[in-house]
C-alpha cells in the first residue's frame, strides 16, 4: 500500500529556512531588491519598524527596512535581526580604533604637550583620541593661531622629558604656515600639518551626507562661505556642532589627519 506524506503543502509554496543574522556595524550585506551593497553603519527603530543604514564603497548611504529575507550575506539570503545580546557597557575599542582599557584611570599629565591651532581642532581631537590621551597622560591645548609659533615653542622650552607636538592647519608647500613651521628648530618639538584650509575639511563629506566640501572664492571667509554654499544658516558655531556631531569614530576622518595626530601622540609618549 502506498504511503503519503501528511504535509499536503504544494512544493512551490514551501521555502527553505533562512538564517537570522544579528545586525552589527561594519557587516557587509546586499539588499535583495535594489542590489545596493554596503557596510552597516547603524540600525534603529522607527514608526514603521526596524531599519538599517548601509554605506557603499563610495560613501553613499541608503536606509532599508529589516524585513525577512531582505538581504544577501556572502551570496546567501538572510534575515537581519537585532543583536541577541545587549551591547557591552564599555566599547571594545576607543573612537580612535585603539583597544579600550576598561577601568583605566587617567594618567597624571606628562610634561609634554600637544598644541593645536584652535578650539575646533581641540574638540575634534578630544572626541576621537580623548580616551587614548587620558591613558597616556597627554594634554592637548589650543592656540589662537600659529603666527608666533617659534616664540611659543621657545617659551615652552621642549626637552627629552617634555616633548612638544604641534598640529597645523593648511601646512602645504609655499604657504604662510609652512614658513612658520620651518622656523621651529628644536629637536624635541615636532610640527606636522594637514593640507586642509580648516579642520572642518578633515571630516569626510560622506559623514555629513554631502558630496564634497564647497570651493569658497578667494577673499571670502571660508567657514561662512561653506555655510552659504551648503544652504546652512550662516552661524559657524552651529555649523561646527553639526559637523562634530557627525563624527563618531576615526572612520569619519580623512586618513591624512589620522596620521598626523598619531605621529604627534607617538612623539610625545614614545621614548
Amino acid at each position: 500500500m502506498r504511503s503519503y506524506n501528511p504535509d499536503l503543502t504544494p512544493p512551490w509554496k514551501k521555502s527553505a529556512p533562512v538564517p537570522e543574522v544579528p545586525v552589527e556595524v561594519d557587516l557587509v550585506v546586499e539588499e535583495v531588491g535594489t542590489g545596493f551593497c554596503g557596510a552597516v553603519i547603524r540600525w534603529e527603530k522607527t514608526a514603521e519598524g526596524l531599519t538599517v543604514t548601509l554605506e557603499d564603497r563610495f560613501g553613499k548611504h541608503r536606509v532599508f527596512p529589516m524585513v525577512p529575507r531582505g538581504f544577501l550575506l556572502d551570496g546567501k539570503v538572510v534575515t537581519l535581526v537585532r543583536p541577541r545580546a545587549a551591547a557591552p557597557s564599555r566599547p571594545a575599542r576607543t573612537a580612535s580604533g585603539s583597544i579600550a582599557v576598561p577601568g583605566a584611570r587617567a594618567r597624571v599629565a606628562r610634561a609634554g604637550r600637544i598644541y593645536v591651532e584652535g578650539r575646533h581642532d581641540a574638540e575634534l581631537v578630544e572626541k576621537v583620541w580623548g580616551d587614548d590621551l587620558r591613558v597616556e597622560g597627554v594634554v592637548v591645548e589650543y592656540l589662537e593661531g600659529v603666527d608666533d609659533l617659534p616664540g611659543i615653542v621657545a617659551d615652552f622650552a621642549p626637552g627629552p622629558d617634555a616633548r612638544l607636538g604641534v598640529l597645523v592647519d593648511h601646512l602645504v608647500p609655499g604657504s604662510k604656515e609652512s614658513r612658520i613651521a620651518a622656523a621651529v628648530s628644536s629637536e624635541h618639538a615636532l610640527v606636522v600639518g594637514h593640507p586642509y584650509i580648516d579642520i572642518w575639511e578633515a571630516v569626510k563629506p560622506s559623514s555629513l551626507g554631502i558630496p564634497s566640501w564647497p570651493r569658497v572664492p578667494h577673499g571670502q571667509d571660508w567657514k561662512t562661505g561653506v555655510c552659504r554654499a551648503l544652504g546652512w544658516p550662516e552661524n559657524t558655531g552651529a555649523a561646527w556642532q553639526r559637523i562634530l556631531g557627525s563624527v563618531r569614530s576615526y572612520k569619519a576622518l580623512e586618513p591624512t589627519l589620522l596620521g598626523c595626530v598619531e605621529r604627534l601622540i607617538d612623539h610625545v609618549t614614545v621614548p
